[in-house]
């Protein structure tokens, strides 16, 4: 496999065993943004919420053809904005992010790429109608839903939801400050690597969801694989989560993720000896390489 240059990068992990083992390099105390990540902790919330009767997963959302399985998956035939031009140069400018109105006009330009399970495509604007979904049924905004269902029930007491630029000023990366998080239509997360890799660990070991409803997260959608620069050697999707394996690791479920000015992979490997969460972050532009520094790490320390 073709590997990223890492010896440049400045890369900061952590990790957390089944058998309680923990452990990280870099700082301990840095906040990063935690960009895709954020996607699994949304999922775990329309999850929580259909476990309570509140929603379903297979019935089409009122006044739309796709479902919120559909719309989790990223399999409703949405389009994303990350890769439009006129999104690129409007977030290099620096401008005020666009409303969600002008947005979708300009994702949806050319209409839908598929028709509802016929297909699959990744999408932004699909998890942001995830957490619009999730604020109608709550009547409370995504900070606050996953704040009280998910960070404070774990003690995960760094992890917010980004919605200013003076929340992001306080983040590890010094070319953050020009940032303004709301480009990031369904939100974006930042916390600890300690409280990412955390959270996910928890997911696993059944501490956010019962044991069906996470055995249904982890169905997953083959997508091929390898990847050219990053270590999977087959890869699919999830309901929220990345999944696939690498060679001579095994299945790994979680996270990619990255922005303008850094990148993360949060993943938990289930077939180590001792099955480890591992998360990491780093600059740059290229989650391969904090997507190698967690596999890397995975197969030593997971194998007490």
């Amino acid at each position: 496999m073709d590997r990223p240059n890492m010896d440049t990068q400045e890369i900061h992990s952590h990790w957390i065993t089944s058998s309680g083992t923990e452990g990280s390099t870099g700082s301990g105390e840095a906040l990063f943004p935690y960009w895709s990540f954020t996607k699994t902790v949304i999922a775990i919330c329309a999850l929580k919420l259909r476990d309570a009767g509140a929603t379903e997963l297979d019935v089409p959302i009122a006044g739309n053809p796709h479902t919120l399985r559909q719309l989790l998956t990223h399999t409703t035939g949405l389009p994303d904005y990350c890769h439009l031009p006129e999104y690129g140069q409007a977030v290099s400018a620096n401008e005020v992010p666009w409303s969600r109105e002008k947005m979708l006009g300009v994702a949806l330009a050319d209409g839908m790429l598929f028709e509802p399970a016929q297909g699959w495509s990744y999408s932004n604007i699909g998890y942001m109608f995830v957490r619009e979904q999730i604020e109608a049924i709550t009547g409370q905004s995504l900070g606050d839903v996953i704040s009280e269902t998910v960070c404070k029930p774990l003690g995960l007491d760094s992890v917010e939801l980004a919605q200013t630029r003076e929340q992001f000023e306080g983040l590890h990366w010094k070319s953050v400050a020009r940032y303004d998080p709301l480009w990031v239509y369904h939100g974006c997360l930042f916390g600890t690597a300690g409280d990412a890799a955390r959270l996910l660990h928890s997911l696993f070991a059944g501490e956010l969801l019962c044991a069906d409803t996470l055995a249904q997260m982890l169905e997953t959608k083959p997508l091929g694989g390898p990847l050219a620069g990053r270590p999977w050697a087959d890869c699919g999707y999830a309901v929220g989560l990345m999944a696939g394996s690498v060679d001579g690791v095994g299945r790994l479920f979680g996270h990619s993720g990255g922005g303008p000015f850094s990148v993360n992979a949060v993943y938990h490997f289930p077939d180590t000896k001792d099955p480890i969460t591992v998360a990491s972050f780093t600059d740059g532009t290229t989650e391969g390489v904090a997507e190698f520094a967690a596999t890397k790490l995975a197969p030593t320390k997971g194998a007490r």
